[in-house]
């Protein structure tokens, strides 16, 4: 019954409307700002790497700490289960929709981030706090708002999203691999989790300065890895990938019903899952950042 009740919630929430507003946001965004995601790339990348040095910057942790915090949540589980389950639900025309909700979503993290640097404010302990239950109280005035995403994101996308699969991914792996109990497993992650968060957002930069940058270059090495021992297979995958968009699976097909909707729904839901554009967990990070201009 919980399955059946879950399945129906999800195929209502990531139904025609939402895939529109996210899409369309993404691509409202990508035209106003003037294609941003590819014109100033460079500029991110450099204001990143070697940020300006100003005086008067307010914040907690470095761009490239706010940056690598942000990322620890969006590499990893998202990037491996969360594209094989788009495949396995929407075929291979899934991993298209995936990219171009990537590429749009490029450009709705930067509005985020921007809001959140804009309408932040030092809490009790002097540091920084923002992020979309901020920039929704301040900027839109709606307050109902504000506390419903608080809410929301607590409830559902912080133990529903965050956390749930995560864990229970690495429990999987570890009891299949070593045979190590999944209670050990999460045992184990609480007390590590712990002692990070215990010491604040600067905490968990530290750490994820550290950890993000191998685990981001383990993965794209990984990734091009495979790539490359199947290298015989790209041109014909690449060409699946991009009729299967667009058509219906054929019958006979390893992906058989697979439809052009179901195809965009799970690539765009799954999509949201790996890079999080739209979800409003990256721009908490981006909040402490220090910087002098919201838009650096």
């Amino acid at each position: 019954m919980l399955h059946s009740f879950l399945t129906a919630v999800d195929d209502f929430i990531w139904g025609p409307p939402l895939l529109a507003l996210l899409m369309g946001t993404g691509l409202y965004l990508t035209i106003r700002l003037g294609l941003l995601q590819v014109i100033r790339l460079p500029l991110a990348l450099k204001l990143v790497f070697f940020p300006p040095k100003h005086d008067d910057k307010e914040g907690d942790v470095s761009s490239f700490a706010a940056l690598c915090t942000a990322l620890s949540a969006t590499i990893g589980t998202g990037n491996i289960v969360g594209v094989a389950t788009a495949v396995k639900l929407g075929g291979p025309g899934a991993i298209f929709w995936m990219w171009i909700a990537a590429f749009l979503g490029m450009a709705t993290k930067y509005a985020e981030g921007l809001l959140a640097v804009r309408y932040r404010q030092k809490d009790a302990n002097g540091q920084m706090s923002g992020g979309p239950m901020y920039y929704l109280e301040k900027g839109l005035g709606s307050k109902f708002l504000a506390c419903a995403f608080a809410l929301f994101g607590i409830g559902v996308a912080l133990f529903g999203i965050g956390t749930f699969p995560q864990v229970n991914a690495i429990a999987d792996a570890a009891q299949l691999a070593f045979e190590v109990p999944k209670w050990t497993t999460g045992l184990i992650l609480a007390v590590l989790v712990a002692l990070i968060t215990v010491g604040g957002i600067e905490s968990i930069s530290r750490v994820s300065t550290k950890v993000v940058p191998f685990m981001a270059a383990l993965y794209v090495l990984t990734c091009f890895g495979v790539m490359y021992i199947n290298a015989d297979q790209l041109p014909a995958v690449i060409h699946q990938i991009l009729n299967a968009a667009f058509t219906t699976t054929a019958a006979t097909g390893g992906f058989a019903g697979a439809t052009m909707m179901l195809a965009l729904q799970a690539g765009v839901a799954r999509g949201v899952f790996s890079n999080e554009s739209g979800l409003g967990s990256a721009p908490i990070a981006a909040a402490a950042a220090k910087t002098k201009w919201p838009a650096e």
